[in-house]
């Protein structure tokens, strides 16, 4: 398959038949990489989400994409990267299916209709940083791993993959580059854009955190640097990182 559209919004596009992990496999690649260099797949064969849960998809039913980021914001701004992701992929996503509800589990997990569609995980590697997005394409029901997932195929829509994968790397383009003009996510409008996009505030919600503890409480805002801020007992606690479930509107 071509991608005109994609390889027109990235600096280098290399599109493989199949590849174990794209987010490592540009790593390998990223000495002599420019900013906004990207690795896409249909078949990625051993990828890695957040917790280094493992990721793995039938050929073909998935798109597979990392994009290299090297001309970064300031260190107080780093944070925003996962969520400019995210956000960007929602909005690449929604541009194909028009008449859902697609959003933005905090940080970055992409869903339709409250069901995961796209998960993204962002990793350092030394001057830069690599965006990694799985989307589910053509996966059918059967083949989805969870009750709560879904793709394209299971909505009966027909996705462009090339629109799709453009859309993801121009509007993390345009996001970064409003971030590192500005100097900050408020003065960007980021801040806004990402709070607009994630169905987790305004929830009841559990965030099992790192140390291994679990948070319940509603997420009421983003602070300036990103971190979700969830209210309970009358404390409002910032969260840096952390898997997030949703409960019920409040």
């Amino acid at each position: 398959m071509e991608y005109p559209r994609t390889e027109e919004a990235a600096a280098r596009l290399e599109v493989v038949e199949q590849s174990p992990s794209t987010n490592a496999q540009l790593r390998e690649r990223s000495a002599d990489a420019p900013h906004l260099a990207v690795l896409l797949t249909t078949h990625q064969t051993a990828g890695r989400g957040r917790l280094d849960r493992t990721w793995t998809t039938p050929a073909g039913s998935a798109l597979a994409i990392s994009v290299l980021l090297s001309d970064l914001p300031d260190a107080e701004s780093l944070g925003w990267i996962p969520l400019a992701a995210g956000l960007a992929m929602a909005d690449a996503v929604a541009a194909q299916l028009p008449g859902h509800e697609v959003g933005v589990k905090w940080p970055n997990d992409v869903l339709v209709d409250g069901r995961k569609i796209c998960g993204i995980l962002a990793e350092g590697t030394g001057r830069a940083v690599i965006v990694g997005a799985g989307v589910n394409t053509a996966m059918t029901t059967e083949q989805l791993p969870v009750p709560t997932a879904t793709s394209f195929a299971a909505l009966g829509a027909a996705v462009d993959l090339d629109r799709l994968a453009a859309g993801f790397v121009r509007g993390l383009s345009s996001a970064l580059s409003e971030l590192r003009g500005a100097g900050n996510a408020d003065a960007s409008g980021l801040r806004s854009a990402v709070e607009a996009r994630c169905l987790s505030l305004g929830r009841l919600v559990d965030v099992s955190l790192p140390d291994g503890t679990t948070l319940h409480g509603t997420a009421v805002g983003l602070e300036p640097d990103g971190r979700l801020i969830v209210e309970g007992g009358g404390v409002r606690h910032p969260v840096a990182a952390g898997d997030v479930v949703h409960a019920t509107l409040v």
